[in-house]
């Protein structure tokens, strides 16, 4: 007799199916492009037999199933993809499938039961497939389970000076609003930046470890993908050849060629599909670039009081720290693809908010106290 676990997690895939076939049949029908929606019905049709194959799993096993329907969740996408397009449904069956490539291999795993072990690599081969599909629709060769992206030194270099200087610049704000003795605001300001670099300097270190190990996890799952499905990711490697350039038959015949060396497949995987093969810098290296970024950002709106005193250090110390928020602004836009300016002046409207939030802030504890 199954164990009641096992039923769950199959009545779990079973929903899922159905919610699947809902889904693109309601694609189809809002789908002008006819090549496009007989492609979603054509999916439509292989979640029918992926319905088929749970519901006679479980039955196989004495579970009767009732009748099941598409979710709530299902039925509030297809309210949004007809008030607001049908990107939202294509990108969430996409999103779906790629979920479900990796359920079924890790399914096909952990399983025990030898009929579980062949549904579920059946169909991580047909999500992978149905993935594809829509991966060729939108125009991307990404496979939509892996997530890869990183952020790099440069955009560690630039946020981490951000919030040096903007936690830093609020902490001086209410440092001087709290009218107290120049030596108090240097020293706070000295403190603040040790803080805050080592804080960023750890946070940096912590996310590289972190994203190393999903860079070294999409790996292992890419290498149980070319062991289990050889064909699709042959497929797939062509695609990607043809994306460059390549006629179909060069590119079907490379892909072919690389695929009989699974440790080269492997390799021109990870660095064509995930772009992660190049990336060598070390956590302990993104570390301290960000902490040393942080620093220096926290230690502009200090820097006046150094060598001034009074309003002139004050003025200079707001005037350079605001100049600052400006460029780091604009520089940020270069990640946002938002326009220098816009994306300028909007951090420049951040930091004087800080500056005066901080600032009354510290005057009304002064009073207090």
């Amino acid at each position: 007799m199954i164990d009641k676990k096992s039923i769950s997690i199959w009545l779990h895939h079973l929903q899922e199916e159905i919610d699947a076939a809902f889904l693109y049949r309601i694609l189809a029908g809002l789908t002008k492009d006819e090549s496009k929606k007989e492609i979603y019905i054509k999916l439509a049709n292989v979640e029918d037999k992926h319905i088929i194959a749970w519901r006679e799993l479980l039955e196989k096993n004495d579970y009767q199933v009732k009748k099941m329907e598409p979710s709530f969740q299902a039925k509030l996408m297809v309210w949004a993809s007809k008030k607001f397009g049908t990107w939202i449904l294509s990108r969430t069956l996409m999103n779906e499938e790629a979920m479900e490539v990796k359920s079924y291999l890790g399914l096909y795993k952990s399983s025990s039961d030898e009929s579980t072990k062949n549904i579920a690599l059946r169909l991580a081969k047909d999500s992978a497939e149905h993935a594809g599909k829509l991966m060729n629709i939108k125009g991307t060769t990404e496979e939509p389970w892996h997530r890869s992206e990183s952020g790099g030194l440069l955009r560690n270099v630039v946020y981490g000076f951000n919030d040096g200087l903007t936690a830093n610049f609020g902490l001086i704000a209410g440092i001087i609003g709290a009218s107290v003795a120049p030596h108090v605001i240097l020293i706070s300001g000295i403190s603040g930046m040790l803080a805050d670099s080592l804080s960023m300097g750890s946070s940096g270190y912590l996310a590289a470890v972190s994203e190393k190990e999903v860079h070294d996890y999409e790996k292992k799952m890419e290498r149980e993908e070319i062991l289990l499905m050889p064909e699709l990711e042959t497929e797939e490697l062509a695609l990607i050849y043809e994306s460059k350039g390549m006629s179909s038959e060069d590119a079907a015949s490379l892909a072919k060629e690389i695929m009989k060396n699974p440790e080269q497949a492997l390799e021109e995987k990870v660095r064509e599909e995930l772009g992660i093969a190049s990336q060598s810098t070390s956590p302990f290296k993104e570390g301290w670039i960000t902490g040393l970024a942080t620093a220096i950002g926290a230690i502009i709106p200090v820097f006046p009081f150094f060598f001034l005193t009074g309003s002139a250090a004050i003025w200079t110390s707001f005037i350079i720290a605001m100049i600052a928020h400006f460029g780091v602004g604009a520089a940020r836009s270069f990640f946002t693809g938002r326009g220098i300016f816009r994306s300028g002046f909007d951090m420049f409207i951040v930091g004087f908010g800080i500056a005066a939030i901080g600032y009354f802030i510290g005057e009304i504890i002064s009073k207090m106290f």
